[in-house]
């Protein structure tokens, strides 16, 4: 039995070139039916119902059924929108610009990564370091992949020599890698390719083999089934993979959801990290110059985030928020390197700090209330300079080898299409190195950080970008962007997709939510476990801020987030559904009651805590879970849920069950929709293709339901809905 909902959209508009009525035309969506299986779980006594339990099961025909019949839906919902090809037009037009990365050298070349405009990955190039750069021949190009551009090039390492690459690659947007390994003299792969590879970087030592981490293959299926045994390996070249050494995890004592191994420049030492969370490591040192040397604990617990920065010898550079939550840099010597030994270097400030290395200097990158600054510091700890930048924004990239003279930069932020810069180390000049040549005039538009109050009085900072001159009358279609989560900061940042929309006359506004990292740990505790009901209320203090300024209003204003910003999304949404007009939840984390069940997801539980840990977490947990929250009786926004059926970071069954709450429960004629991916995960490696359709896609649905009968930029005038 369908449940058919007949949009009242026939809604009318003055044209006063023509001076006459035109009528909008009628958009039905005839839902699939989804099926309720009734399942009941008893967590601290209470029973809760999960009727859509069975869209968790990824390799169901069942499910399959249901992903094709909700695309069909939602895509003849969209194939409706008339200005959704225009929207195509402009985003492939403004996207379709020269883009190249900053340069870097390994071996003998001087090597970068650059996109013609359209390609749906980038392609690393490269020419002999010395040579002019218009010599650059194409060295890697992962368009060859796959023809629709679904497989991608994850990390890359290089010897230290350089004569041997090992790259990872995704397939269809998927955590899991494989690793190949290229002799880049010859370009040819000289090895067996490694598998079943997930949330790994990979750490040469010298010319002979390099570290790298992985799970065992899980039971059932590879994209939903639980991962939380991580494991370092070292693979040693001219050997197979099942020959590789075993170094760190795999033992009770040794259990941890996420490892990483790393070597030290000068191949001293090996870095092991590992986590149980995405928050907290413990931290330990081998001495690699010794045969068989033992693992050395710099940190048995996970109350900080610490990290080997740098070595001169026996001496350790540790960037830690141990004992500081804005971070300090300090010093400690190998043989002896528990924190009752460590002395500060670089001392904690007010600031975040984010440091690194580069030609014989430190770099430390600090967020004044989410900005760069940036302060160059020798060996001894003595300040050298401030980088002068150019301009207010991020800037990023303050990392190079200890013998390089020079270093690349980027800067950009939300009018600032991405630049780079070169700068000198040891003068501390900047020169522009390469600015892109795009059909966008930041002279055209204003950005501005203002500071408003959430609900119990904390100030929180906020950046609105929009076209300069633009009135002030509450009509403005404008996307309010969140995420407020995991100690990760929004800095500014270029978009081609977010310059589309505010040529439209859109708005684009972007909080600094607790539950990020812009204010240190501090500021991210304060939106975790239970005060992460704070994120909310930031967040809908930001959309009150609008309102009440006259930006926007709740029939102009879109809500937009994605994987913990698409949980912020939900919790809003359900929370208060009269604020906004339309709901664009991303990949979103919206079972609360089970996410921790579902690969690496037991691993955010330092965020959110787990229905397991307490009655009292679980009904937390259960107070604002968006799939437990959809109420009948209730008008929700418009919505357009989006996700990807290789999403095997936040499961897409999130979303189906999200969705599926919000069809069978929905009053009145907002449609909720979803859009899912098919060959696309989490969103690393998307091809450009996949994601300018997307956008369309979004920014269509979103001014239509705001009422918008022709393009902003094309009118004035707006149908009353």
């Amino acid at each position: 039995m369908k449940k058919l909902l007949l949009l009242t959209l026939v809604l009318s508009i003055f044209v006063s070139c023509k001076n006459e009525t035109e009528t909008l035309k009628t958009i039905s969506v005839d839902y699939p039916k989804t099926n309720k299986i009734e399942v009941i779980d008893t967590i601290f006594g209470e029973a809760v119902s999960d009727p859509y339990r069975w869209l968790e099961d990824d390799r169901s025909p069942e499910t399959e059924a249901w992903v094709k019949a909700e695309n069909e839906a939602t895509y003849g919902y969209l194939d409706n929108i008339p200005y959704r090809k225009e929207l195509k037009e402009r985003l492939t037009k403004l996207w379709n610009y020269e883009k190249i990365g900053s340069p870097f050298k390994e071996g003998d070349y001087t090597y970068f990564y650059k996109n013609d405009g359209l390609q749906n990955q980038y392609v690393i190039y490269r020419y002999k370091t010395g040579d002019d750069p218009s010599t650059a021949e194409v060295f890697l190009d992962p368009n060859t992949f796959k023809e629709d551009g679904t497989i991608s090039l994850g990390g890359t390492s290089f010897s230290k020599d350089g004569k041997t690459l090992a790259y990872s690659i995704s397939e269809g947007g998927s955590d899991w890698r494989k690793i190949l390994i290229m002799n880049t003299e010859t370009k040819e792969i000289v090895e067996d390719t490694l598998v079943d590879i997930k949330f790994s970087g990979m750490s040469w030592y010298k010319n002979e083999g390099f570290y790298y981490s992985s799970y065992d293959k899980p039971k059932g299926s590879e994209l939903s089934a639980k991962t939380d045994q991580h494991k370092v390996y070292y693979h040693k070249l001219g050997t197979k993979q099942s020959e590789d050494e075993l170094i760190f995890g795999g033992t009770p004592e040794q259990k941890h959801r996420y490892i990483g191994g790393g070597v030290t420049e000068d191949d001293k030492y090996l870095i092991i990290s590992a986590s149980v969370s995405t928050s907290g490591n413990k931290l330990f040192i081998k001495d690699l110059t010794k045969p068989n040397s033992k693992l050395i604990t710099i940190l048995n617990h996970t109350d900080s985030d610490t990290g080997i920065l740098e070595n001169v010898g026996t001496k350790l550079y540790l960037s830690t928020n141990l004992n500081a939550p804005n971070k300090r840099v300090v010093t400690v010597d190998a043989s002896n390197p528990t924190p009752e030994n460590w002395v500060d270097f670089i001392p904690e400030t007010k600031n975040v700090l984010s440091p690194s290395t580069a030609g014989g200097y430190f770099f430390a990158n600090y967020m004044v209330d989410a900005v760069s600054k940036i302060l160059q510091y020798d060996y001894d700890g003595k300040l050298v300079r401030e980088v002068e930048l150019p301009g207010v924004g991020s800037a990023g990239g303050f990392g190079a080898k200890k013998e390089e003279k020079e270093l690349y930069y980027s800067f950009t932020n939300y009018v600032t299409p991405g630049s780079i810069y070169k700068y000198d180390i040891e003068n501390g000049t900047s020169e522009l190195y390469r600015k892109p040549n795009i059909d966008f005039n930041p002279e055209d538009y204003e950005s501005k950080q203002v500071f408003y109050k959430s609900k119990d009085g904390t100030k929180v900072p906020m950046i609105i970008t929009h076209k300069k001159g633009l009135e002030l009358n509450g009509k403005n279609p404008t996307i309010l962007y969140g995420y407020g989560g995991f100690n990760i900061s929004l800095t500014p940042s270029f978009s081609i997709a977010n310059a589309v929309w505010m040529e439209q006359g859109g708005i684009y506004a972007v909080p600094n939510l607790r539950g990020g990292g812009e204010y240190g740990k501090a500021w991210h505790n304060a939106g975790t476990k239970l005060q992460k009901q704070n994120v909310f209320d930031d967040f809908i203090a930001a959309a009150e801020y609008l309102i009440s300024e006259n930006y926007t209003s709740s029939d102009y204003l879109a809500v937009r987030g994605g994987s913990n910003g698409g949980l912020l999304v939900g919790a809003t949404m359900t929370q208060r559904p009269d604020l906004m007009k339309v709901a664009l939840p991303a990949v979103g984390v919206l079972d609360m009651l089970r996410y921790h069940t579902f690969t690496a997801g037991a691993g955010w539980a330092y965020d959110y805590g787990t229905a397991e840990d307490s009655k009292e977490m679980f009904n937390y947990l259960k107070g604002y879970s968006p799939v437990h929250n959809v109420k009948e009786g209730v008008e929700y926004p418009a919505t357009l849920v989006t996700t990807g059926d290789h999403d095997d970071r936040v499961v897409p069954a999130h979303s189906f069950k999200f969705a599926a709450e919000l069809q069978s429960k929905q009053t009145g004629n907002n449609p909720t929709l979803i859009r899912i991916e098919t060959d696309a995960g989490h969103g690393a490696g998307t091809p450009v293709s996949k994601t300018i359709e997307q956008y369309a896609d979004i920014y269509g649905f979103t001014l239509y339901n705001m009422g918008f009968k022709v393009l902003p930029s094309k009118t004035t005038e707006k149908v009353k809905g």
